[in-house]
């Protein structure tokens, strides 16, 4: 089990966590979240840190609450869609930013990762 850091709030990190497990697959589209006592009790985390990463992920569409029967990933495959592609830029961005502050051009950054791709491809990386 990973550790939350104490540089972001605690329920924006859990929301990051769920989202990276609706982006890769682990949580699927219409599946039920634990409740918000039991993700509670498994991430060692208060009830209302909890409800409020859920509120935050309902607020921007990723979870729905259905009255009586628990939190669910979403079934909207738009708003699955676009949360994936705000992930792969979020990503994107922070390791073009760190690239740049470390004094690589755009076409070095470009190559190092081409290369590093096509490493991975033969299993190299």
């Amino acid at each position: 089990m990973d550790e939350f850091n104490a540089s972001k709030p605690i329920y924006l990190q859990l929301a990051d966590r769920i989202h990276r497990q609706i982006t890769s697959g682990e949580l699927k589209a219409g599946e039920k979240l634990p409740s918000v006592r039991d993700m509670g009790i498994k991430y060692g985390m208060n009830p209302n840190t909890v409800q409020r990463a859920y509120s935050e992920l309902e607020r921007e569409g990723i979870l729905e609450t259905r009255r009586g029967q628990g939190t669910f990933v979403t079934e909207r495959q738009d708003r699955l869609v676009q949360q994936r592609d705000k992930l792969k830029h979020e990503q994107i961005e922070q390791f073009v930013q760190v690239m740049q502050e470390l004094g690589y051009s755009a076409a070095e950054i470009l190559s190092g990762l081409e290369q590093y791709l096509n490493d991975m491809g033969k299993g190299d990386a």
